[in-house]
């Protein structure tokens, strides 16, 4: 599927553009808007290609689509963990973190002087 167009929605699409434009102007149209796509990928391919040189070989093989924050995050923080890696309970010594222990009554809480 092209962008998550499905085939109803793009027959959908062409029969809007036909009413729209008409069967003797869609043609015409078609075509600039072919133009004009290859003109937008010139220039972001330019662009990629202006930058990788700017940065020099130690980014060549950079990825321009890493420098969105959520592929980022993706690709370095969750890539490889499974779903259900969320629903398992975490054991870990920062749950004690997160829930507080009482103490006994009478006891202090305790105390580091360098600390403040």
């Amino acid at each position: 599927m092209l962008f998550d167009i499905g085939p109803l929605e793009i027959v959908v699409i062409a029969i809007v553009a036909i009413l729209v434009f008409g069967p003797d102007r869609l043609p015409e149209f078609i075509r600039t808007a072919g133009n004009l796509l290859r003109q937008v990928r010139r220039m972001v391919n330019n662009a990629q290609n202006d930058l990788r040189n700017e940065l020099g070989p130690e980014f060549a093989d950079l990825d321009v689509r890493d420098l969105n924050p959520r592929s980022f995050v993706r690709k370095h923080l969750l890539e490889g963990m499974d779903d259900d890696d969320f629903d398992k309970p975490v054991s870990s010594s920062m749950d004690l973190m997160d829930t507080p222990q009482r103490l006994p009554s009478g006891q202090r809480a305790p105390y580091d002087p360098e600390s403040t």
